[in-house]
């Protein structure tokens, strides 16, 4: 009886113990779902868009056929503009990144081709980054503190073999309405230079004077000159990659406003560098692409539209669909 009253009192010590770690459990449960909960809730406001949490297209959802039909009547003379500037290992871009192209020909040293006709060919391998040179940034881009487009964290959607959310591949391309404001012309200069925001009266007037009307689903372009640093006798590729004119945070919220599909610029970085306020880092680019779901493009060759005089056109995008691609080198079509 002794034996068994020891047995009968480790079995009551055994149930109490897993009684209390049950009931840890419980405690530990119940406060890893209060913090999911609390995590949810405290998603900041602008994570809510009209679209709903589940979109990944932002505000590409404006590319309705009505639209498209209407930027194609734009065309009138069905001359096309070649936007991407030609990109290459000199190329100034955003550190760490760069890129190389190597050329070879596979399986074809010593011999004389492929079959009796002798068939030859190049094949490239490329090496870099996808954000470089021309470019489209896409919804997973630019975040808030690590909260990025409908209230995702990078470890909902971001790991490091690609985007599992957000991915390029999403978008069917962008077409539409494309604006550019002549802002040299804007300004009263041969080239704008570097630290000079464009702020939402700037975007106004500019548009006043070029008499062309800003609407909801345009893709905006904004041209200086700064890629005149890039060539001639006066080329400084190294005042080109350390700051620019560009977008400032009210004019941002400006086009965010009007709900506008892109917004792009021929700098590197869109946005204005310095930044309007000291101790920022590209705020524009948070309000455009996790707050509002806006695309952006950057090195956008607009300078033989400014020279031309053309402030209205068919804008036309097909990005290489990469699964899980943030960006994309691009070359955009101007067509008047």
């Amino acid at each position: 009886m002794r034996g068994q009253r020891n047995i009968d009192t480790c079995n009551c010590a055994a149930v109490g113990t897993t009684a209390r770690l049950t009931g840890l459990a419980a405690v530990a449960l119940a406060a890893s779902i209060g913090a999911a909960a609390a995590q949810q809730t405290a998603s900041p406001e602008w994570a809510d868009h009209e679209w709903g949490a589940e979109d990944e297209l932002g505000a590409a959802n404006h590319m309705t056929a009505e639209r498209v039909k209407l930027a194609a009547e734009l065309v009138t003379e069905g001359k096309v503009y070649s936007l991407g500037m030609i990109v290459g290992s000199d190329t100034p871009a955003f550190p760490p990144r760069s890129l190389s192209v190597t050329i070879l020909q596979p399986g074809q040293n010593g011999n004389s081709g492929l079959g009796e006709n002798k068939f030859t060919y190049n094949d490239d391998i490329f090496m870099g980054w996808l954000g470089i040179g021309p470019q489209i940034d896409g919804l997973g881009h630019a975040g808030v503190d690590h909260v990025y487009y409908g209230g995702r964290t990078y470890d909902d959607f971001a790991p490091a073999s690609g985007l599992t959310q957000l991915g390029l591949e999403k978008l069917p391309g962008l077409v539409g309405r494309g604006v550019m404001l002549d802002m040299a012309e804007y300004f009263g200069t041969d080239m704008v230079e570097e630290g000079t925001a464009y702020t939402a009266e700037d975007i106004k007037a500019a548009a006043e004077a070029q008499s062309v009307e800003l609407r909801e689903g345009d893709v905006v372009l904004f041209n200086s000159n700064w890629m005149n640093l890039l060539e001639g006798d006066n080329a400084d590729p190294e005042r080109f990659g350390a700051a620019e004119p560009g977008l400032g945070v009210s004019g941002a919220e400006y086009l965010a406003e009007i709900g506008v599909m892109a917004v792009g610029a021929d700098t590197w970085g869109m946005e204005v560098v310095p930044a309007e306020v000291e101790g920022e880092a590209f705020r524009a680019h948070q309000i455009l692409q996790p707050e509002h779901g806006i695309y952006i493009l950057e090195n956008m060759d607009t300078r033989a539209l400014a020279a031309d005089d053309v402030h209205e056109f068919m804008f036309v995008l097909g990005q290489a669909r990469v699964k899980g691609a943030v960006q994309m080198i691009i070359n955009p079509i101007a067509i008047r």
